[in-house]
């Protein structure tokens, strides 16, 4: 269970930085290298994106204040790694269906409001770049008006 998700506090919350780093460096998978570049693009998306491992994985977080909420909505989280397949890496965001996407880029009906993105290559990672940053910043506006 990811440490924040207890948190319903409206408080920002500091990001675990040093954990993800010493999972990344430990990760012994074949996308291992298009897991770093996800990494620094989701980082880059916004300022108010926090990281922690959670899940299991490496898992993003708006880490700016919110209003008093549930604890079982997760409302802060915003996207997590999941390393089960090894020809693809796939991110899970969590609330992804509240996003714009016109690339196609998310995939997936869930009804808990989740979305999928596969990503095979580096290049494909770069060529999806633009497209993911607008994603995940636009579900960071998504959570501060939350």
């Amino acid at each position: 269970m990811p440490k924040i998700s207890n948190s319903a506090s409206s408080e920002c919350i500091a990001t675990d930085r040093e954990a993800v780093e010493a999972y990344m460096k430990k990760l012994k998978h074949p996308m291992k290298k298009v897991a770093e570049q996800l990494r620094e693009i989701i980082l880059s998306a916004d300022k108010n994106i926090g990281e922690e491992i959670a899940w299991n994985a490496p898992t993003f977080y708006f880490n700016g204040q919110l209003k008093p909420f549930n604890p079982k909505e997760y409302k802060r989280f915003l996207v997590g790694f999941n390393f089960f397949k090894k020809d693809c890496l796939r991110l899970i965001f969590c609330r992804g269906a509240l996003a714009k996407d016109p690339t196609g880029l998310l995939s997936g009906k869930f009804p808990d409001d989740r979305k999928l993105a596969l990503f095979g290559t580096i290049e494909e990672t770069k060529a999806n770049k633009k497209a993911l940053q607008k994603i995940i910043a636009e579900l960071v506006a998504v959570a501060k008006k939350i």
